[in-house]
């Protein structure tokens, strides 16, 4: 499982958020993800903990949370859709 959080700082880094939830647990990954046209960071990240336990701490203590001038939304994140299964578009559809 992973964490979510939004409302990030644009000058967020990787150690620094990695800092910030280590001190509920040891942190396997961080993934800040950026615009593929600009390369600026998008104002939200994944954390993975070693265990779901120190996820649930993490998240209990920094939701709503203030860091850097910011209010946290921190929760547990949303695994993405099978975008090959997904209804939309309009595969075949002819008119």
């Amino acid at each position: 499982m992973s964490i979510y959080v939004g409302n990030l700082s644009y000058e967020v880094s990787q150690e620094g958020l990695s800092e910030v939830f280590a001190e509920y647990g040891a942190v396997k990954r961080v993934h800040i993800p950026t615009d593929r046209e600009t390369g600026r960071v998008r104002g939200f990240a994944f954390v993975e903990m070693e265990s779901e336990a120190d996820e649930d701490k993490a998240i209990e203590a920094l939701d709503g949370a203030e860091w850097m001038e910011r209010s946290l939304k921190v929760n547990k994140a949303i695994p993405r859709e099978d975008r090959s299964s997904s209804g939309g578009g309009r595969r075949n559809n002819r008119f």
